[in-house]
């Protein structure tokens, strides 16, 4: 009965210990995911920033990862600050009803790549550039050149600039 009892209090330690752990949820369910583009993008406009939805949910593993590993890190966090209104945009592709097919044909069908997806809006809302996430990743986790070498070539700065 003491294993037991013993073997249970471990088994709840490590319960909790992976729960503190595990990335924060970051995807609001609530929220229409029109509108919340739309909000984002009049705001971008009024500071010359570009939008970048991250399109995915809190059942995607490597959403959640992604959005802690670019807050973790202060020269990727930096880039997003000053170039984009960035936002969490919730889509969950086996509960896609009419609010899910809009919001796909709005980012010009961007799940086909899996997820989550980078869409990039220019200021006017227009899709610009959609990112494969998977071309990001390196073994289970994400390589931090290539996200910034993303990140940096999709600046307005960068995609306004004059050859």
């Amino acid at each position: 009965m003491k294993r037991l009892i013993i073997a249970s209090a471990l088994m709840l330690v490590a319960m909790l210990a992976g729960a503190q752990n595990a990335p924060r949820k970051v995807y609001d369910e609530g929220i229409n995911p029109l509108e919340q583009i739309d909000a984002a993008v009049a705001k971008a406009k009024a500071e010359g920033k570009y939008v970048i939805c991250q399109v995915g949910g809190n059942w995607c593993k490597w959403c959640l990862m992604f959005a802690d590993f670019i807050e973790k890190d202060s020269e990727i966090a930096e880039v997003i600050g000053q170039n984009f209104e960035y936002i969490h945009v919730n889509y969950h592709p086996r509960k896609a009803k009419e609010e899910g097919k809009a919001l796909m044909k709005r980012l010009n069908n961007a799940g086909r790549f899996g997820f989550p997806v980078f869409v990039v809006l220019d200021t006017d809302g227009k899709v610009i550039h959609i990112q494969d996430s998977s071309l990001l990743e390196e073994g289970q986790g994400y390589n931090r050149e290539k996200v910034l070498s993303f990140f940096r070539h999709w600046t307005p700065e960068a995609v306004n600039k004059l050859p």
